[in-house]
């Protein structure tokens, strides 16, 4: 695809205090959620109501700007069986057309189970389907962004106060 497509291992060498910006692209919306500057913490940000490309996208910058993000993790839709589906091709044809548009690295995170996972997790917090439809894309690429976080956190050295670098 585009060589700003790189593996997660790429954002061990992102600037500190930088930071990411999840996203969970829907036929309808785009959830967002933010990284902590120290990248080990996911919040759901905001949701985007999907309109036209164009727009979707220039929204989509203007919060990565703001935020002073200096990567993309993008959920990458698999089916169950790890095979790539209509919406695979819609959210890599999505970044396709975005990254030309931005310098921003981006990567794709299997997404597989996260809104199930944030479903289940309202549903036990007994939120009414109203609450549910309105704050689940966002808690869906906090899931997403989170995911890529702990795993960035095991592969790149993580400096404790008074320690030397340590790695997992």
């Amino acid at each position: 695809m585009t060589s700003q497509i790189v593996p997660l291992e790429a954002f061990i060498d992102l600037p500190a205090h930088a930071r990411l910006l999840g996203l969970d692209l829907g036929s309808k919306t785009i959830g967002l959620a933010l990284s902590d500057v120290e990248r080990q913490i996911a919040t759901p940000l905001e949701t985007i109501q999907r309109v036209k490309f164009g727009l979707d996208a220039a929204a989509l910058l203007k919060v990565a700007e703001k935020h002073a993000v200096a990567g993309l993790v993008i959920g990458l839709p698999l089916n169950m069986d790890g095979t790539e589906g209509p919406r695979v091709q819609s959210t890599r044809a999505f970044v396709r057309n975005l990254a030309p548009l931005t310098d921003l690295p981006i990567v794709f995170w299997d997404e597989r189970m996260s809104t199930l996972a944030v479903t289940r997790t309202l549903l036990d917090a007994d939120a009414s389907r109203a609450k549910r439809a309105a704050v689940v894309d966002k808690m869906a690429a906090a899931y997403i962004l989170q995911g890529a976080l702990d795993r960035l956190g095991r592969l790149g050295p993580q400096e404790t106060e008074g320690d030397e670098a340590q790695y997992d």
